[in-house]
């Protein structure tokens, strides 16, 4: 049995709003879904993020209902309309919602003068992180001037693609933690990645975090017992509860 923290997952709940994003509108996965299908591959979720979707949209109501069957572990990562008050990040926070993330990858767009004014700005306000779902291979100097004096910044998907690879080795040589997570997603081969894993954990074995990316919305593989496997390799069997559990509590929950 593998027990993780699994800092990448999304809930989808056919009590909650969806909206479709780019023509696509996801098949449901309740938190029973979730939890049985880690349970069917010998995988134990002890702590985790739950993630907003582009198909959620700015919607929070249905992090009450995941978090509450989660437990107190378990943390949220939500979208946020510029708009929203203090008052209702602070609701938010209370409710267990513990980052703000920018989904530049999927159309929703911000200037990088948005995501660091809201990123401070949630950071200053209740100590949220920031995280980037984006194509690192298109980030220009700026933006990444930008991720490297942001605080509490970090990077989905291992930056989706190839072209990022020495950015992700940049990022987490300064402590920018990187998400292994999407393997059905990135454009790397599963040699590829384990590659880059491997560079990654050398560089910084702090800065590398595990999500199944459950339920897998668009990716080619969905997340199965294999991707551990691969980590575990990568990094080695004696280092791999740090990238499967232990970095993912510390930065999310300071444990």
């Amino acid at each position: 049995m593998y027990k993780v923290f699994d800092s990448h997952f999304h809930i989808i709940d056919p009590a909650y709003p969806l909206a479709g994003n780019q023509g696509f509108t996801p098949d449901y996965f309740t938190v029973e879904q979730y939890r049985n299908e880690l349970a069917g591959m010998g995988v134990e979720a002890v702590g985790g993020a739950v993630v907003s979707g582009s198909f959620q949209g700015y919607d929070q109501s249905y992090f009450e209902g995941a978090l509450g069957k989660l437990g107190g572990t378990f943390v949220g990562v939500t979208q946020l309309d510029p708009a929203t008050s203090d008052e209702e990040i602070l609701r938010l926070d209370k409710l267990g919602i513990k980052a703000i993330r920018f989904n530049l990858f999927r159309g929703l767009s911000a200037t990088l003068e948005d995501i660091e004014e809201q990123g401070r700005r949630v950071r200053e306000l209740c100590g949220w992180k920031t995280e980037l779902y984006l194509d690192a291979s298109k980030m220009d100097d700026d933006f990444a001037a930008l991720v490297l004096r942001m605080p509490d910044v970090s990077i989905d998907h291992l930056g989706m693609r190839k072209g990022g690879a020495d950015l992700m080795k940049k990022f987490v040589a300064a402590g920018v933690p990187v998400r292994v997570t999407g393997f059905g997603r990135i454009d790397y081969t599963r040699e590829e990645a384990a590659k880059l894993i491997a560079e990654l954990y050398a560089e910084n074995p702090k800065a590398l975090i595990f999500g199944s990316d459950l339920p897998s919305t668009r990716a080619s593989k969905r997340f199965d017992v294999d991707d551990i496997e691969l980590i575990v390799d990568a990094v080695g069997s004696d280092h791999a509860e740090e990238v499967l559990y232990g970095n993912g509590a510390a930065w999310y929950l300071g444990a």
